[in-house]
């Protein structure tokens, strides 16, 4: 949870040109981007140069932020997002999976991607076999059709919750859980695949 004071007079600061409170305002929001632009790309070097666009793009729109209409936490994501739609659209990658014209359920007890990942225990190994089922999840994330894969990175990997996520994909909540159910209905069963192959 952001500390709405601390975030709120950082932006201040930085539109009244403060150097330092950029700086701190990065360090505490790049990991988040980073890993979000890693999660719906799949390659460090686009992450970077995508975190590095998000970063641009916040600098030029920071007094646009008003925090009585959502957290910066969520309005950043947003602006991510709208900037990694961009991307994809670039870069010819939306691709529709099948998935997409399935009835969707609205099962709400379908588990995030963390209970989905068998867990084999501790030992020597563990790392290594922790290292291998991280893989094992980003190469299925990206066989996700995108509105799936940005709805469950959003929810299991981001864990903001559905109301946040509405809000960034301006939806409404029911599309929402719907996509989440979708797509881990779809990444359970792709994971599911890949574990049977390797095993």
């Amino acid at each position: 949870m952001e500390d709405v004071q601390v975030v709120t007079a950082l932006v201040r600061r930085c539109t009244a040109g403060d150097a330092v409170a950029w700086e701190e305002l990065v360090r505490l929001y790049q990991r988040r981007i980073y890993n979000l632009c890693y999660r719906f790309t799949g390659s460090a070097v686009d992450a970077e140069d995508l975190t590095q666009d998000v970063f641009i793009k916040i600098y030029r729109s920071l007094e646009s932020w008003e925090p009585s209409k959502g957290a910066f936490a969520t309005w950043l994501t947003t602006m991510t997002r709208n900037l990694l739609v961009d991307h994809f659209r670039r870069s010819k990658l939306d691709r529709i999976s099948d998935s997409m014209d399935t009835p969707a359920s609205e099962d709400d007890d379908i588990r995030p991607i963390s209970e989905q990942v068998a867990d084999p225990g501790l030992g020597p190994d563990a790392k290594v076999l922790g290292q291998e089922r991280q893989q094992m999840v980003q190469a299925a994330l990206q066989k996700l059709s995108p509105e799936l894969r940005e709805t469950v990175i959003l929810r299991d990997l981001q864990d903001m919750d559905y109301k946040e996520i509405a809000q960034i994909l301006k939806v409404p909540e029911g599309t929402v859980k719907s996509r989440i159910n979708r797509g881990r209905t779809e990444l359970a069963r792709l994971l599911s695949r890949t574990y049977r192959q390797v095993n």
